[in-house]
């Protein structure tokens, strides 16, 4: 177990900006990968609509990739003990189109 100074090295001060901290909704992402790197590329899909806009792209190495999988899986699994199970909508199944 870390002592306190060690757990103070470890703090690491977070800054965010007032736009950045306003959120971007996404409901749809394309995740590829390279040998190198996964890019993930958060979407909305407007209902009923034919357009579709990248809203963020994220690009990280395989190891901070999977320790994001992890963390969201323990989330989303927090989240169901309090929430209820958490079930896809119906339509998630929907493949976009791409006009070029």
């Amino acid at each position: 177990m870390a002592d306190d100074s060690q757990k103070r090295s470890l703090e690491i001060k977070v800054e965010i900006d007032d736009v950045t901290a306003q959120g971007i909704y996404a409901n749809l992402a394309f995740i590829a990968h390279s040998e190198s790197e996964f890019t993930i590329d958060f979407i909305y899909v407007q209902p009923q609509g034919q357009k579709a806009k990248v809203r963020a792209r994220i690009i990280s190495s395989p190891g901070h990739t999977k320790r994001f999988l992890e963390a969201l899986q323990e989330n989303v699994r927090k989240f169901e003990e309090s929430h209820g199970l958490i079930t896809p909508s119906l339509g998630a199944e929907r493949k976009p189109r791409f006009l070029s």
